[in-house]
């Protein structure tokens, strides 16, 4: 049993400098009152009664702001650890599914979300898969896939930018203000537009001039415009950032589908790009509080971390069982799989083998390069792929030689899909490398008892190989 986590000290009291500076503040005014109530008992006069009550003002104050300091320190020590967990959770996880379990608790419970929305790329498809969770249970409540435009379409960067505000531009109420000046722009130069101001009240233009000779007034009212909108402009100059544009996209599809009310969003991304989105969302209206958009971006930096690992994992063990010249499983995966399904085989599962070689096959190479020699491995791989059955597992064992492990086959089914292998590949066209035809020997075994061992049913098959290639080549032989 693992033994329970202790507790720093600092999780349930205080820092002890701050308690002794509060002490000694709590002492102070309590000197302060006392003299207060002293000097009312001495001489009572509206101006005694002032500083004690200015005494009761400030002491209340003084409470309140300890209150809200231990609030926001127990805020950040709650938003902290959460976070904290999320990491360890995190740092355990190998699978995108395990990620994602790692994250949905703490993130529900640090936030005050009602459901959580992870949209993330799959790696072996162009699509974007969401996942909803409740927050509340724990458990997955639904799944489904988005368009992966969503993700890779540019986002429209017009569609966050603001509309410009009107300036209103002073004119000159004793001069000529009611005719256009040479030049000039209706509504901005010249008189003002309809409803735009004017009239009684109407700002007059200043006859001081600045050192370049505009207006004083006019610099005025364009500097006073852009104080006005400079704080909003740096802030939705943010909105206007592609990931986070396209985040929003994503939350939009996903508050439809889902049915989702107020929602935070932000981007999934790795070193090689934006992977996705993680959503958050609640019934309640309002701003979310700030402490819940910094724990959702930390956990959606480190769930991006986590997913990347898990494919460059994911990625990594499929080139290591993949042959990277037909795309086929190699003898490695062929091996384990086998492996696996002996030790999973039930009494009456029956399992066969077909080793076929391509004939001649240094003939080819010695006449027309390694090149083409790739080329008909490449060819040669594509039509055992579409020969054999869907259940069957085809792999390239080595060389110019590929295996076939059948599923549940007699001896008869097994040299019926040895015969359609053989077809196949007589039946490619090869002429545009300058090679004639190409057949392959097949060797078929099976194994109809589970005590039987895979291995020696491939080497029964192989056996049977080598008598096909001595009877003269392009035929199946039956162990």
């Amino acid at each position: 049993m693992t033994p329970p986590t202790k507790r720093h000290p600092s999780d349930a009291t205080e820092d002890p400098r701050i308690h002794r500076s509060w002490l000694i503040f709590a002492a102070a005014f309590a000197l302060l009152g006392m003299i207060a109530v002293f000097r009312l008992w001495v001489d009572p006069r509206l101006g005694n009664w002032a500083i004690a009550l200015l005494i009761v003002v400030v002491g209340f104050a003084a409470v309140r702001h300890r209150i809200a300091v231990r609030d926001l320190e127990s805020g950040r020590r709650s938003e902290a650890e959460s976070f904290a967990r999320i990491l360890q959770g995190l740092s355990r996880s190998i699978s995108p599914d395990a990620i994602l379990g790692a994250i949905v608790e703490e993130l529900g419970a640090g936030t005050g979300a009602d459901h959580i929305v992870i949209v993330r790329r799959r790696p072996d498809a162009r699509v974007l898969e969401a996942t909803l969770v409740n927050a509340r249970t724990g458990g997955s409540s639904s799944s489904t896939l988005f368009p992966i435009a969503d993700l890779e379409d540019p986002p429209d960067l017009d569609a966050g930018r603001w509309a410009r505000e009107p300036v209103a531009i002073p004119i000159d109420a004793d001069g000529p203000g009611d005719l256009p000046l040479p030049g000039a722009r209706p509504g901005l130069d010249g008189p003002p537009i309809a409803g735009a101001g004017g009239g009684r009240g109407r700002p007059r233009r200043s006859g001081r001039r600045t050192p370049d000779g505009a207006p004083a007034a006019e610099l005025a009212g364009t500097a006073s415009e852009t104080a006005a909108t400079a704080a909003t402009r740096a802030g939705r100059s943010r909105d206007l950032d592609p990931d986070r544009l396209i985040a929003q996209r994503i939350a939009d599809r996903a508050r439809s589908i889902f049915g989702l009310r107020n929602v935070l969003v932000t981007p999934l991304t790795t070193d090689g790009g934006m992977i996705g989105a993680l959503v958050i969302s609640r019934r309640t209206t309002g701003d979310w509080p700030a402490a819940a958009e910094r724990l959702l971006v930390g956990a959606a930096i480190e769930a991006s971390a986590a997913l990347s690992r898990a494919y460059s994992h994911r990625q990594a063990e499929a080139r290591a069982s993949t042959d990277a010249l037909t795309g086929l499983p190699n003898r490695r995966y062929f091996d384990e799989f086998c492996a696996l399904l002996s030790r999973r085989r039930r009494a009456e599962d029956s399992v066969g083998v077909l080793m076929i070689d391509i004939d001649k096959f240094k003939a080819i190479n010695d006449a027309h390069g390694h090149l083409i020699g790739d080329e008909v491995l490449r060819a040669v791989a594509a039509a055992v792929v579409g020969a054999v059955r869907e259940d069957d597992v085809p792999a390239r064992y080595g060389g110019e030689e590929f295996a076939v492990l059948l599923r549940n086959p007699t001896l008869d089914v097994a040299v019926e899909v040895g015969e359609r292998v053989r077809e196949a590949v007589g039946a490619l066209d090869l002429a545009r490398f300058g090679v004639a035809a190409v057949s392959v020997s097949v060797g078929a075994a099976v194994a109809n008892d589970a005590d039987e061992s895979i291995t020696v049913t491939i080497e029964q098959a192989d056996r049977a190989l080598y008598d096909a290639k001595r009877g003269g080549r392009d035929r199946v032989v039956a162990a």
